[in-house]
């Protein structure tokens, strides 16, 4: 997503990141509990099973239909579900659904819902419920950005061109209230991962009806079926949430969870260190000190910190210009100097750890990551060549726009600004912008010449598949396809296209191990054609209260939501 559940273009301070590192503290693994406290430690009293935790300005979203970064996925997660989840071992189970299964055909699934399911308002929840929150997701008037992780469902292109008025009753049935059928348009290996990300969440029609575009920020009376509710929600200071009475699965100890809004992952270390939330992102300036505090964790994340260049604007057109781009930075210099060595610099765009990463895979310079200054010269000038540029002073006007969450992410960008003055002999100008407004610019530079030319993000692993790094970012159309990836008429889009089509065979294929050679091929090819720059594939560094107690997630930095059940602080 972007994330999606997991887009973000600052540092990784995400509710979801942090609670990912608990599963490390003390050794411990994916789906083996782990915290700073011994398993037998005697719970506090109810007052105290209190969670605090710090958000970077307010979220950008509450509604599961338009969730497309961490911050709000984690809110959203809180409160609402789906018919399935992932386990600790990122497998898909049932969630609302009690059970399912695949037509023959692999072209129709039929979910099974639990009995007796309510929203938190105690409403109750049902197939047509169901039905609703997908349709309505899919629906270009609710105008989702990430509407394409149910694209798989059939005639979805129809309804979002305007073509048919619903898809219930056509592809999304439900033949009587505990039962929801979903046809697909394709078979798809990944789809019931897919299911697992939050726009396929099942909201309350009543809610919606009764305030509009304005619903969530009613959500204190309801609407929710997550292990959650919402107590109180201001987009100035933060969000409390308390135990939903009416959860179907196991009640959370915590009685109280609350997203405090703070302006850096800097303040939010001093907060912690004032005693004011329970855990923290450690900046790298403090991490050499931060190592032999209680609480410290590392973890490497499912997650690639990349620069993106958009293919329809100059002189990013220009393959040789984008190699260039890419060649003149040293990475390897960039995790030291900046980082502390918490990142590892990378040439790929699927991280390590996921299924369908490629050991084998090489940048534009080989297996180095370091950049190769000479060939990123040579490479300049042909494509300055290319471009009728006599010299680099004909060239337009360059600019970087990113959101800094941490001081030491302007660092970063400055550096390698530095190194392209220092290689290339250009001068790049420098843009911050707050979350929301670039999240915005980036989602209008996909078929927009005028876009943004070059910006900074990461992407964060939705679910275990690698069409989520692929097809997600690099097919025509694709939402994330933002740096307009085989839809501009640069020397290279015929092979693009190709690419694009490679992909699509990929994503229905259902050997699983030829699926995964074809993903590698792939991501060969758009690692050859810059189709973005991968910087570092992300670890993180936190110090969370020794207090915190009985988290178990999954190495995607999700975790099921009967796990808050759990969760708690210690005496």
């Amino acid at each position: 997503m972007k994330s999606s559940r997991h887009f973000t273009f600052g540092v990784l301070s995400t509710f979801l990141g942090l609670l990912a590192l608990l599963v490390s503290a003390c050794g411990g693994s994916s789906g083996t509990p782990a915290s700073s406290t011994p398993s037998a430690a005697k719970a506090a009293p109810a007052d105290q099973q209190v969670f605090r935790y710090r958000i970077v300005s307010d979220i950008g979203t509450f509604d599961p239909a338009l969730d497309q970064d961490t911050d709000s996925a984690a809110a959203i997660q809180l409160v609402f579900t789906g018919l399935v989840s992932q386990t600790n071992d990122l497998e898909v189970v049932p969630q609302l659904a009690a059970s399912y299964s695949l037509s023959s055909d692999r072209l129709e699934y039929t979910f099974k819902l639990k009995p007796n399911l309510k929203f938190s308002d105690g409403s109750p929840l049902t197939s047509q419920d169901v039905v609703y929150s997908l349709n309505r997701t899919i629906d270009p008037k609710t105008k989702s950005p990430v509407s394409n992780y149910l694209s798989l469902i059939k005639d979805y292109d129809q309804l979002q061109a305007g073509k048919i008025p619903t898809l219930i009753g056509d592809s999304l049935l439900a033949p009587d209230p505990n039962t929801v059928v979903i046809k697909l348009s394709k078979p798809a290996a990944y789809f019931l991962e897919s299911l697992t990300y939050p726009t396929s969440y099942v909201v309350e029609k009543k809610l919606i009806d009764t305030y509009g575009a304005q619903w969530t920020d009613h959500l204190t009376t309801g609407g929710g079926d997550g292990p959650f509710k919402v107590q109180t929600y201001s987009h100035t200071t933060g969000i409390t949430f308390v135990p939903n009475p009416n959860y179907y699965g196991a009640k959370p100890k915590l009685q109280k969870i609350q997203f405090l809004i703070f302006d850096s992952a800097d303040t939010n270390y001093q907060a912690y260190q004032a005693k004011q939330v329970d855990i923290t992102i450690v900046p790298p300036q403090n991490l050499a000190t931060a190592k032999s505090m209680p609480g410290f964790i590392n973890v490497p994340q499912l997650t690639t910190i990349y620069f993106a260049l958009n293919y329809l604007t100059k002189p990013f057109d220009n393959i040789h210009i984008r190699q260039a781009f890419a060649l003149a930075i040293n990475k390897d210099l960039l995790a030291q100097s900046i980082y502390k060595g918490a990142y590892t610099a990378t040439n790929h765009i699927v991280p390590q750890g996921m299924p369908g990463y490629n050991p084998a895979l090489t940048g534009p310079a080989g297996s180095t990551t370091a950049g190769d200054a000479a060939k990123a010269k040579q490479l300049f000038q042909q494509g300055l060549q290319e471009e009728g540029y006599k010299s680099v002073a004909d060239l337009p006007k360059l600019n970087f726009t990113y959101y800094a969450a941490a001081q030491s992410t302007k660092q970063f960008v400055t550096a390698i600004i530095q190194m392209w003055n220092t290689t290339l002999g250009i001068n790049v100008q420098q843009q911050t912008l707050d979350f929301n407004k670039l999240s915005d610019l980036t989602d209008s530079s996909a078929n927009n010449p005028k876009g943004l030319q070059m910006w900074r993000a990461a992407w964060v692993a939705d679910y275990p598949d690698p069409q989520d790094w692929t097809s997600l970012f690099f097919q025509k159309g694709a939402d994330q396809n933002s740096f307009n990836y085989g839809q501009n008429n640069s020397s290279t889009a015929a092979e693009q296209q190709q690419v694009q089509q490679q992909l699509a065979a990929a994503d229905v294929n259902p050997d699983n191990t030829a699926r995964m050679k074809a993903y590698n091929t792939a991501e060969q090819a758009l690692v050859n054609d810059v189709a973005l720059i991968p910087i570092f594939q992300a670890a993180s560094q936190y110090i969370i209260n020794p207090k915190l107690h009985g988290l178990v997630i999954n190495a995607e930095g999700s975790f099921p939501p009967d796990s808050w059940a759990n969760v708690y602080m210690t005496a």
